[in-house]
């Protein structure tokens, strides 16, 4: 067995209604100014006054910076940041996907050390710890809350610039399964389906330890269970706690192994096309899995055990099979089947393929990949 090593270094709750925690965790650690972090819907569903209603029972005070989309820039990152300042902030509260947490974690970074996030591009360039974030997610989901990445859109080059370290983990994780209830049914099916892609990449991934296994194989069987009466029933709460807690150890399972070739060609098309990064991560799931099946050890057999009823596996499995269930899976959510159908074009193949083959991520894919692969791969995901 291969050395490995690993710490948790947060709080996580979870349970119907924890969001009333929020009280409790600001009077405990002294902070009484939060900015909450948050998109323009969850004002509108009256998700951002409820949190700003609790920090106010704590007797603080909430600022509300709700200006964050789908694929957040660099230049929302500078408004946030700037937003941090004014109000005189001491602590972030993250509330939504992973958009809002990417920002707030950017935000948490430039607050104390200044400068611009693309300064912190990388690996552990942030010199130590952070402005302190409470994240709250509302889907389930991109595992943010408990991952030490940010991922920001930098318009100037198409490029999605990642920054990595474990300081950006945020020190409470409040997992509310009531906030994803009324999640519509196409963002519960790409969301769902991007925590199950974190799931199976790094239980592939030759990052991969029996700490990171263990996490990645509770939460294909929660997701693998789960997914689809969650996204045909948002109000199904036992279906919504089970995908927020999948969600998390799929989170915890990347946070530590890494992903592959799913997620390395995925933030191309966000930051080229601006397709969103569940349903990216969607379409080209099943055309990775079957370029990675000829480095398949016996996990493919695993991995199909948990998204079939009853996890009934053929004596005479083979690979092909678990292609044809993820094709199946995400034709049957409603995902569009390939990369034109979200108005992606060839002509742009070769760039998105540089920015692929930048990613860490294409390092511990299964198998090892060159720029040739990546752009074979993105034409057979057009379709």
């Amino acid at each position: 067995m291969k050395e490995f090593s690993f710490s948790v270094p947060q709080d996580i709750i979870f349970g119907e209604g924890s969001i009333k925690k929020v009280e409790e965790i600001l009077k405990k650690n002294n902070w009484c100014k939060p900015l909450i972090i948050s998109g323009k819907n969850l004002t509108r569903l009256g998700v951002a006054d409820k949190i700003i209603k609790l920090v106010e029972k704590a007797g603080c005070k909430a600022e509300l910076f709700n200006e964050v989309e789908a694929n957040p820039s660099v230049e929302t990152v500078e408004k946030a940041a700037l937003a941090f300042k004014e109000s005189g902030a001491d602590s972030i509260i993250a509330l939504g996907g992973g958009s809002p947490m990417d920002v707030a974690k950017a935000v948490g970074i430039v607050a104390v050390y200044g400068g611009n996030i693309k300064d912190y591009e990388g690996g552990s360039k942030v010199p130590g710890k952070i402005t302190p974030i409470i994240a709250i997610p509302t889907t389930a989901g991109t595992g943010s809350e408990v991952t030490a990445f940010t991922v920001i859109t930098d318009h100037a080059r198409n490029y999605k610039l990642t920054v990595f370290s474990y300081e950006l983990i945020p020190q409470y994780a409040i997992l509310d399964p009531e906030l994803i209830l009324s999640l519509s049914g196409p963002i519960a099916a790409a969301t769902g389906i991007d925590a199950l892609v974190h799931a199976i990449e790094a239980y592939l991934s030759k990052a991969a330890s029996p700490f990171t296994d263990a996490f990645a194989e509770k939460a294909m069987e929660l997701i693998g269970e789960n997914l689809r009466s969650f996204t045909a029933d948002r109000t199904n709460l036992l279906a919504a706690s089970a995908m927020l807690t999948g969600s998390m150890f799929a989170g915890l399972a990347f946070a530590y192994a890494r992903l592959g070739n799913v997620h390395a060609m995925a933030h191309p098309l966000g930051g080229f096309f601006n397709v969103s990064h569940g349903v990216a991560n969607a379409i080209l799931l099943p055309v990775v899995m079957e370029y990675n099946a000829l480095s398949d050890k016996g996990r493919y057999k695993k991995i199909y055990g948990y998204l079939v009823p009853d996890r009934k596996v053929p004596e005479d499995f083979t690979p092909d099979l678990l292609i044809k269930v993820l094709k199946e899976m995400t034709v049957n959510l409603g995902i569009p089947k390939n990369l034109q159908e979200v108005g992606v074009t060839e002509d742009m193949i070769p760039a998105m393929a540089e920015d692929a083959m930048k990613s860490g991520n294409i390092l511990v894919n299964p198998r090892q990949s060159t720029l040739e692969d990546i752009i074979l791969l993105y034409k057979k995901a057009m379709g």
